[in-house]
């Protein structure tokens, strides 16, 4: 890979920094962020076209008191309706939004909450993300499990109760190919009933073969939906080529995959528009596939390396709460995460109201997980985290606490035969 040297060596060269800086101070030398590079697929569809005609058109700032009320009123939640939603005129309505969001996600959920965990099998990055802790800039400790450390891991987890793990890596083909990503599919299928995975977006034919090996879905963040924002943030690597990562799900639905995780990181560009283009995305493409199971996250920023670089633009727990009780009203049927992200105390609340699926004894590093599950100390290296956690209860810890809130946790509700 043409920036391989990089992420392998201890410290940057001096023709490594002065490309760095030639990446973060002249545009000219990026290549274009709209054409694909060779190797990726391109697929015929109208999806992107139709969110982007919305999202580029929405002027929040028009939407009146009167314009949220009627939306809360209405039935059936239009696409205009939710526009109002999001806007800034709904904020004095949060509480009427959030008893109308419990009672859809109560109507659709039950009173079920559904626990996972991720498990980040390696670290190792090719692309230049300015705001990622992974990023092939940054100095810390890179590191790729072996499959009797991937096998090890999900063991301890497994042990603690788990029955479904999210599958992480750096966006590195030449440290994480497709088939290393399917050997830790068919480890995990050993040891988990439920297998998603969150890598590079890969072809149609590559999303077919790891969902042979064993991979149920595929969690992609878009990062922001601002195609201008996004060329500043992601200066090298195959990530910056902006409509590919977009249609990343598509292909997985294409290739047979059974679902589907869309998100924008909050914090990056306007959450307001990247809010709604996550949740059309949803849904122009659960028209398309109504067969999927689609998922929406609703990640902010986290502290992470290097983060002074960084002007994230704020995103308060009013507003999240806000966005996440539109998305529940405007697509009642849709799966909603909060992860480990957020704080225990919001956490606690929102899967009382819209969210149905939580995050639980997280760790973001690499081979970490016995020592945070049982407190051993262990052997050699570990990797470096991505970011920071708000909340790092166990999973036991997390089972009890829904519990008590007089909520049903669910580790799985699928039977292979």
């Amino acid at each position: 890979m043409e920036n391989q040297f990089l992420i392998d060596s201890e410290y940057l060269s001096a023709e490594a920094l002065e490309k760095k800086h030639r990446l973060e101070t002249d545009p000219s030398s990026r290549k274009s962020h709209m054409e694909y590079m060779p190797g990726m697929e391109q697929i015929t569809s109208d999806v992107m076209e139709k969110v982007m005609s919305q999202m580029n058109s929405y002027d929040y700032e028009k939407y009146t008191a009167k314009d949220v009320k009627a939306a809360l009123e209405h039935e059936t939640c239009s696409i205009e309706d939710f526009k109002a939603l999001l806007s800034p005129a709904a904020a004095p309505f949060l509480e009427q939004m959030a008893q109308k969001a419990k009672i859809e996600t109560s109507k659709h959920f039950g009173n079920t909450v559904y626990l996972f965990t991720p498990l980040y099998i390696a670290n190792y990055c090719e692309n230049y993300c300015v705001y990622c802790g992974f990023n092939c800039y940054n100095h810390i400790n890179r590191m790729q499990l072996n499959m009797e450390q991937i096998a090890h891991e999900m063991k301890v987890i497994a042990d603690s109760g788990m029955e479904e793990i999210l599958i992480l890596t750096g966006e590195s083909r030449a440290k994480s190919d497709v088939k290393y990503i399917g050997e830790a599919c068919k480890l995990a299928r050993k040891y988990f009933r439920m297998v998603g995975l969150e890598i590079y977006p890969v072809n149609t034919n590559e999303y077919r073969y790891l969902h042979e090996c064993g991979a149920d879905y595929v969690t992609v963040f878009q990062e922001t939906y601002d195609s201008d924002k996004y060329e500043t943030l992601h200066l090298m690597g195959h990530k910056r080529v902006w409509p590919y990562r977009f249609e990343a799900q598509e292909r997985a639905l294409m290739a047979g995959m059974r679902g589907a995780g869309f998100s924008a990181l909050l914090g990056l560009s306007d959450f307001r528009k990247d809010a709604l283009a996550s949740a059309l995305h949803v849904y122009y493409l659960q028209r398309k596939y109504p067969q999927a199971e689609l998922s929406l996250s609703c990640p902010r920023l986290r502290p992470i390396i290097n983060n002074d670089k960084i002007n994230p633009l704020d995103v308060g727990e009013k507003q999240l709460c806000q966005v996440l009780c539109a998305y529940r009203i405007f697509l009642p049927f849709v799966g909603i995460t909060v992860s480990s992200r957020e704080s225990e105390t919001f956490r606690n609340g929102i899967v009382k109201i819209a969210a149905t699926k939580v995050s639980a004894g997280v760790s973001t590093g690499i081979g970490d997980h016995e020592s945070k599950y049982t407190g051993k100390e262990e052997d050699g290296e570990q990797g470096d985290e991505q970011f920071e956690i708000n909340d790092g209860r166990s999973f036991q810890k997390m089972y009890e606490d829904i519990s008590e809130e007089g909520l049903q946790p669910v580790l799985n509700d699928y039977l292979y035969v």
